[in-house]
């Protein structure tokens, strides 16, 4: 049993770290392709859906992020620990909660928009 324990914690911090590194990623891509739908929008006229394409990759690049954080779970050793690692995770939890519904409102914003446009 001190064997597999021993290669979780050889493995483990590896695995968090790329999981953290492609999260980053992610959200950094994500931020750089908003800002350049944003151009598009403003210059050159375009209609892109870039709250909608910008909140998807927030999204995704938290949820690397919230695996990341699961893992580090199994690392712990104190209590301290713990209750940072348990507010990191319920903070991030929310930032995607409140990202998921913003998404749902959406779709719902613009159906009501184009009803009210067709109703004219």
């Amino acid at each position: 049993m001190n064997a597999i324990h021993r290669v979780i914690e050889i493995f483990l911090p590896y695995a968090i770290s790329v999981l953290e590194i492609i999260g980053i990623f992610v959200v950094c891509w994500s931020g750089i392709h908003g800002f350049w739908q944003y151009i598009q929008n403003t210059f050159m006229k375009k209609r892109l859906d870039l709250q909608t394409n910008l909140a998807k990759g927030l999204a995704t690049g938290l949820e690397f992020k919230m695996a990341a954080e699961i893992l580090k779970t199994v690392l712990i050793q104190s209590m301290e620990e713990l209750y940072v690692l348990g507010a990191v995770i319920l903070l991030r939890a929310l930032l995607s909660v409140l990202i998921h519904f913003e998404l749902k409102e959406k779709p719902e914003k613009s159906k009501k928009e184009k009803n009210e446009s067709s109703d004219k």
